[in-house]
């Protein structure tokens, strides 16, 4: 028989079985086989419009706080920082000098006092070692003498024991007395004026014989000042 058996099937009545439709083969990109060359995918969801164009960069953090053209805020460097210090006026600025200026001068001021405080140290301590030297050997100091000769010395009243002629001399003004290193020394006139031209305030003692009475009581022998009076 030369019919086949497809053929003997349809001659009875059956159909012959549709060819089962061919689907496109999906690519990776998403785009089907059969699309043509340099068409673009389909947009996903949330894209499209809002997509960068092409040739355009995507956006970058920061871009927004700049604003339009990468610019910075709206105003740019036109509006003022509401925190920056005014101007200082012509008036603040001269008063600004004047209390530099007396400063400096107080300053200036305080600087000369003290040195010239230091330069009055010094001269006292060269002039007393130089009195130092006068003074050796030359004291008459007589440690017999048992009458007290009070005299006013730095606001206090002193005294130093003589005998009853050299209280004679001392109220004649032949003698004087000089402190030194803390002691009271009887000395000549002589020597006593070279005390006094190398450092005067040691000049403890020093009568003029032509002076009233009543200026010097003490030179009064009799005038005798107790031991343990407290000035």
């Amino acid at each position: 028989m030369s019919d086949t058996l497809r053929d003997q099937l349809l001659g009875l009545g059956f159909k012959a079985a549709p060819k089962p439709e061919r689907k496109p083969d999906a690519r990776r990109d998403g785009r089907p086989s059969n699309a043509p060359q340099g068409a673009r995918p389909p947009a996903k969801a949330g894209e499209g419009a809002r997509g960068p164009r092409d040739g355009q960069r995507p956006p970058r953090e920061g871009d927004a706080r700049r604003g339009p053209q990468g610019k910075g805020r709206p105003g740019g460097n036109a509006r003022q920082n509401p925190g920056q210090a005014k101007p200082r006026s012509r008036e603040d600025i001269d008063l600004a000098k004047a209390y530099a200026i007396r400063a400096q001068k107080e300053k200036d001021d305080r600087i000369e006092a003290e040195r010239l405080k230091q330069e009055e140290a010094r001269v006292r301590r060269e002039a007393k070692v130089k009195l130092d030297e006068l003074l050796k050997d030359k004291a008459l100091n007589d440690e017999a003498a048992d009458i007290a000769r009070h005299f006013p010395y730095g606001g206090k009243i002193k005294r130093i024991y003589v005998t009853a002629e050299q209280l004679r001399q001392l109220n004649a003004g032949e003698l004087g007395v000089v402190q030194s290193t803390g002691r009271y020394l009887l000395v000549t006139a002589a020597v006593l004026d070279e005390a006094e031209a190398i450092f005067a305030p040691a000049v403890a003692l020093r009568v003029d014989p032509n002076a009233p009475a009543e200026d010097d009581p003490y030179a009064d022998p009799a005038y005798q000042v107790p031991d343990d009076l407290v000035w």
